[in-house]
């Protein structure tokens, strides 16, 4: 008789929603989701933003396109030309807080969030209500950005020093183009990009030597602005650096606070039921538990003072745990491969406590054995177990159901 594979005796929704349940953990999500896809799409913004503006802005900028001299733009092209730069620019930056977003800045989410609103009413402006494919692909991307805001929680000094160097950036182009674009209400006029490129240098450094002054009312304006803004600009880019490393600093500091103050505790590592019962638990019989997940939960379901970010296979992070102090290890997430690498980075540090790990696949039970877990919790081959005593009229003994939820070492190691 030809035997029927179980998926194939399923409905097709059935399918589906067993697909939904073990996608994560097949593809790997937490690895690459939704950081990659976000700033893959964010990039195409930016890239479409840019195009878009390229055309008048050679129009603003006649020397690219080997044209007349600006003088002999007209007003009206040129305030047409004007219009389009914030297009341009939200394109740029949109491109650089694309590569943010791949190390799930905060920083970057935020100014992707506002350009992208930026974006989309620039589009809205030039095209009026037109759904447009551009202007719905803005729309999902703003809408993913809110679903996914709590994956982009990291703070680093690299994300500071973006910040920095994204404003001066900003900051300089608008100088250079307003001296350009106000270059008639200077004395001397300012007729080139060069010639703006230095006022702007020299009016932003405080150094004024004076050669360039700008007499019309508009110029003088405009040089005011750009004093005010580099003096906040500036000051904002220090502390958008330091504040980084003094957070890092403190951090270490906490770090070290906490790893003193988790002595003879249980490490939970893993961001599914079985971690959680097990942390509310310890926590119900008043014992210490400190819960490693890689990235922050959705819905934190743990004291925040229990919480720690990090890759359990990482042995600095692991020390940072207090492991080598704790009462026990628990390797309790999804996947076993990753629960075995975790026992063999704390067998790696010797900790004195008891090493845990989650097996969800009955055939991997030998393979934890033989990396000398302490004990192994394997809640599928209980259930198995359970319906087979049930339906052959067993007796439901505690010992039996201990025995079989739990596989110790020494039971490995005679078997």
């Amino acid at each position: 008789m030809i035997r029927i594979p179980d998926v194939l005796k399923l409905s097709l929704r059935q399918r589906f929603f067993r697909f939904v349940v073990k996608a994560p953990v097949v593809l790997h999500l937490d690895i690459w989701f939704p950081q990659i896809p976000m700033a893959i799409a964010v990039g195409l913004l930016g890239v479409l933003a840019i195009l878009d503006a390229l055309p008048h802005l050679i129009q603003l900028f006649p020397e690219l396109a080997d044209l007349a001299p600006s003088t002999s733009l007209t007003q009206a092209p040129l305030l047409s030309a004007l219009g389009t730069v914030p297009e341009a620019v939200a394109g740029f930056v949109l491109l650089l807080m694309a590569f943010g977003l791949l190390f799930r800045s905060r920083f970057s989410w935020a100014i992707t969030l506002v350009l992208a609103a930026a974006m989309l009413a620039i589009l809205l402006h030039h095209y009026g209500i037109v759904w447009s494919g551009v202007t719905i692909f803005n729309v999902v991307i703003l809408v993913a950005l809110l679903l996914f805001r709590r994956h982009f929680a990291r703070s680093s000094v690299a994300a500071g020093t973006l910040f920095a160097a994204i404003s001066i950036l900003l900051l300089m182009s608008y100088a250079v183009l307003g001296s350009y674009v106000l270059g008639a209400g200077f004395s001397p006029p300012i007729k080139n990009l060069v010639s703006a490129l230095y006022f702007a240098v020299v009016t932003m450094s405080t150094v004024g030597y004076g050669d360039i002054v700008p007499t019309s009312e508009d110029a003088r304006l405009f040089v005011i602005s750009i004093i005010i803004l580099g003096i906040t600009v500036f000051a904002t880019s220090i502390s958008a650096v330091v504040v980084p490393l003094v957070n890092g600093r403190m951090q270490r500091l906490l770090m070290g606070e906490r790893k003193r103050a988790h002595r003879n505790h249980y490490l939970v590592i893993g961001d599914n039921a079985l971690a959680q019962n097990t942390y509310r638990a310890l926590r119900a019989r008043h014992l210490p538990a400190l819960v490693l997940v890689p990235v922050t939960p959705e819905h934190v379901w743990m004291a925040k003072e229990d919480l720690m970010i990090g890759d359990a296979t990482d042995l600095d992070v692991l020390r940072k745990a207090g492991a080598e102090c704790a009462l026990g290890v628990l390797a309790l997430r999804v996947v076993d491969s990753e629960n075995a690498f975790i026992i063999l980075a704390a067998k790696e540090l010797a900790i004195p406590g008891k090493t845990v790990a989650a097996v969800q696949n009955g055939k991997n039970l030998e393979r934890l054995r033989q990396i000398g877990v302490d004990l192994i919790i394997s809640p599928e081959v209980l259930g198995g177990e359970l319906l087979a005593l049930t339906l052959s009229g067993e007796e439901l003994a505690g010992d039996t159901i201990i025995s079989k939820l739990f596989t110790a070492k020494a039971e490995g190691a005679a078997a």
